[in-house]
This record gives structure tokens, C-alpha cells and sequence, in this order.
């Protein structure tokens, strides 16, 4: 007679991630805890080059990624690597000065580590920026874009796991990522201060490559508006802890197949701190106006 054995629960690497997650989420908290005890209202992460909006935060505390447990290390150019903890236009904050990307080695639950923290910390607001490929003609280099949706092309997700009910819901509903108050209160902030910006759709793509002719069009086909490498797994991770999402956008170049020229790291550098201002602008526009109870 055969003899049955009880089924054991087999822990993939990524099951096993997720199953630590809320632990090493309450370790990242205790050590930022040590020096800053706020209850945070707002998550900022700060893309390539817009690090100066950090400057305007009244700074409270300073944490290099190193000290922190279990975050990466940012290898961006462009990327200072420090979370900054203070008080921006009467909001407790804590801002990432430099994110980390699927191009540098990381899995998505790494890259978007930072998130659950900043959750955890109390956020209720993320507002994410980056540096983005233009391929919608009607934009220009500099050009603000305000996240309206986006598409996911990056091979992965970082809900992919065990899923633990405490951090979020096991299929959480995408139809509006991005909150519709936040992009109206953006977008008239644009108006209001005669800054080009427009409403458009992010297709994320891992890299750290450009993207062949064919691949933009194939992009442009589609529905996306704008290219980039960042900015999706983290607003994933956002909608699945119940946060409200602004993501805005620096077009730093132009991607049109048919008169696509080489890219230039220090002109996409010196656009995206060009247009630093405009978007300073419409960030701190959006929190003198924001109501998260």
C-alpha cells in the first residue's frame, strides 16, 4: 500500500523575498527611526538630474542608501544615493535623491524596496519623477509630461510572490494608477505658471540600451507618449500599498524614428537640469495644495 506524505510548501527565491519583506521593511524603519521620527505624509523620488528639488526640503536628516537595511546602492549617473527626511511646504517628507533601476542588476522587489518603507514611514503620497524619451512629436526636449497611465514592457513585476495581505491586496486594480485630483492639480499649476507640460501615457522598458528606430515606433504604435527605464514597478508597489501616485516626467530628448540622432548622456543631463525648475515648481505647487487628511 502506498503511503501519502503531507505536501510541503516549496519557497521559490521569490516566494522567500516576499515572505521577508515585511520584516526587513520594519529593519529599514527602526534605523531611519533612529534619527527622524516623523509620521511622514509624502514620498518623493527624485530622477535623473532633478536632485535639486532635495535642496528645498528643510532637512531634518540625511541617510546615505548604506546606512539603511536592505536598500541598494544607486548607481546612476546623476544619482546622489541619500534619503532625505524634513518638511516641504508643511508636509513631513522623506525624498530618494537618486533611485535605483532593473539596468543596474536589481530584482523588482529591490528596486522598489524604498516604497514600502516609505509606506510603512506613514506616506500617503508618492510623487515620482524621471527623464524620459519624447516620442509623441507634438512634445519638445524640456517639456514637462504629467503620467495620465503607462505600460509595463519591463519582463517583470514586483508583486510576483507570495503575496502578504498585510502590505496590500493579492490583485490589486490598475485602472487608475495615477491619482486623476493630483494630475488635475498639476496641470493647472502648469497653466497657472506657463510651464509647457502635457498629459501622456509611459511605456517602461528595462535598458539600459536606447531604443532601436523600429522600437520606438513599435512604442509610438502602442499607446506610450514617452520612453524610460524607471518609474513603473515603483508605482506598482504604491497602488498595492494603497498610496495616492503624481508622476511626472522631463522629456530629455527627442525619440522620432525619422529623424533620429545619437543620444548624448551630458545633453540629457543638461536638459533635465534645465527643466529642474518648472518641474521644482509644479511639485511644490501640488503640495501647498494637497489635502491628505
Amino acid at each position: 500500500m502506498a503511503i501519502s506524505t503531507p505536501r510541503r510548501f516549496y519557497a521559490a527565491p521569490g516566494n522567500q523575498l516576499m515572505l521577508q519583506l515585511a520584516s526587513q521593511v520594519d529593519e529599514a524603519v527602526a534605523v531611519i527611526h533612529q534619527s527622524w521620527r516623523r509620521t511622514v505624509r509624502v514620498g518623493l523620488i527624485l530622477g535623473t538630474g532633478l536632485g535639486e528639488l532635495a535642496q528645498r526640503i528643510e532637512t531634518e536628516a540625511t541617510l546615505d542608501y548604506a546606512q539603511i537595511p536592505h536598500f541598494p546602492r544607486s548607481t546612476s549617473v546623476g544619482h546622489a544615493g541619500q534619503l532625505v527626511c524634513g518638511q516641504l511646504e508643511g508636509h513631513a517628507v522623506v525624498a530618494m535623491e537618486g533611485r535605483f533601476h532593473a539596468y543596474e542588476g536589481y530584482s523588482q522587489a529591490e528596486i522598489t524596496f524604498p516604497v514600502r518603507v516609505m509606506r510603512a514611514l506613514g506616506a500617503e503620497v508618492l510623487i515620482v519623477s524621471n527623464a524620459c524619451g519624447g516620442m509623441n512629436p507634438d512634445y519638445n526636449s524640456g517639456d514637462i509630461v504629467v503620467i495620465d497611465d503607462h505600460i509595463n514592457l519591463m519582463n517583470g513585476n514586483p508583486l510576483i510572490g507570495v503575496n502578504d495581505d498585510g502590505l496590500g491586496p493579492r490583485f490589486p486594480d490598475m485602472c487608475r494608477p495615477y491619482d486623476p485630483e493630483l494630475i488635475d492639480v498639476a496641470l493647472g499649476i502648469a497653466r497657472d505658471e506657463n510651464i509647457t507640460a502635457h498629459r501622456g501615457v509611459y511605456v517602461a522598458v528595462t535598458g539600459p540600451n536606447l531604443e532601436t528606430r523600429a522600437e520606438y515606433r513599435f512604442l509610438r504604435t502602442i499607446g506610450a507618449d514617452v520612453v524610460g527605464m524607471s518609474t513603473v514597478p515603483e508605482v506598482i508597489v504604491a497602488v498595492h500599498a494603497g498610496m495616492r501616485v503624481l508622476g511626472l516626467s522631463v522629456v530629455t530628448d527627442m525619440c522620432l524614428p525619422d529623424t533620429l540622432q545619437p543620444a548624448v548622456v551630458e545633453e540629457i543631463l543638461a536638459v533635465a537640469a534645465a527643466a529642474e525648475p518648472n518641474l521644482r515648481a509644479m511639485v511644490l505647487g501640488t503640495l501647498r495644495k494637497l489635502d491628505v487628511g
